[in-house]
């Protein structure tokens, strides 16, 4: 089994864990995280594994991409840019048709990019003091890639709420929104009821399983591939606009955006 540096495997009667190991960081996507995290999955979709747990290290499920890390990046090139936003695709994708039932225990926050993960799993047990927010507008951002799978999973009018607004919400909302399963009112049970849920997927047919998640992909298959690649670019664009730079700076330095926006003629935002 590969090395890895941010992310913690382990496996115990026939379910794997996946856990998101940078706790100082609140779990948040660096591009070696996303890395190490396309391996694993790959590695448990070929492996003996019958389900997976992905959860995170500490008191956070995960942050969303590390704003630090982006701010270190705005020399990047658009094609460098675009590169990133098809690995966090990639990621996703790989979530979203891993041919084996998925559980996501999120044991606390998980913000943007974080909720995307937490709620593209079969299942998702929250913690009863998790919060979840799709946030990037909040940062001059384009939740571009996580849109897809909102609008399938909740319709167009409560996405637009979400990914407009930026608010966060709790997991009773998330609840009765349909985007978590179950909430464990214990934090500190969440990880032995979502193993629980692990065993009882693994007394189902494998085959069965894996033939119904292959059905329920290949429904939005074709659909997926172009809005994912589609949205990518948006992604990509999105992070050479002037008010995610100022979004960034003001985050990191705790003050109030001053959005460039504001001062210029607005045009229509093309990806490409």
């Amino acid at each position: 089994m590969s090395k890895y540096t941010t992310i913690q495997i382990c496996d115990d009667s026939n379910v794997r864990t996946i856990k998101m190991n940078r706790p100082e960081r609140r779990n948040a996507l660096n591009a070696t995280m996303i890395a190490e995290l396309i391996i694993a999955l790959e590695h448990a979709a070929d492996g003996p594994c019958g389900a997976l747990i992905l959860t995170g290290a500490g008191k956070c499920f995960c942050a969303g991409l590390d704003l630090e890390e982006l701010r270190q990046m705005e020399s990047r090139t658009i094609e460098e840019h675009l590169s990133d936003a098809e690995q966090f695709a990639k990621l996703m994708r790989l979530l979203y048709d891993f041919p084996k039932p998925t559980i996501a225990a999120v044991n606390g926050p998980a913000i943007a990019g974080g909720t995307g993960l937490a709620t593209v799993c079969d299942f998702t047990y929250a913690s009863s003091d998790a919060t979840f927010g799709y946030t990037e507008v909040r940062i001059g951002f384009v939740p571009a890639i996580v849109s897809s799978f909102l609008l399938r999973q909740l319709g167009e009018k409560q996405a637009r709420d979400l990914l407009l607004s930026g608010r966060i919400f709790d997991a009773k909302e998330a609840h009765q929104l349909g985007l978590v399963t179950r909430i464990i009112v214990h934090p500190q049970i969440l990880l032995r009821e979502a193993f629980n849920q692990g065993l009882c997927l693994l007394k189902n047919s494998p085959e069965a399983m894996r033939w119904t998640k292959g059905l329920l992909g290949e429904h939005v298959r074709d659909s997926l591939d172009l809005e994912t690649a589609r949205a990518a670019q948006w992604n990509a664009r999105a992070k050479q606009n002037d008010d995610f730079r100022e979004g960034i700076h003001a985050f990191l330095e705790k003050r109030a955006p001053l959005w460039p926006s504001l001062h210029k003629k607005t045009s229509k935002y093309q990806p490409v």
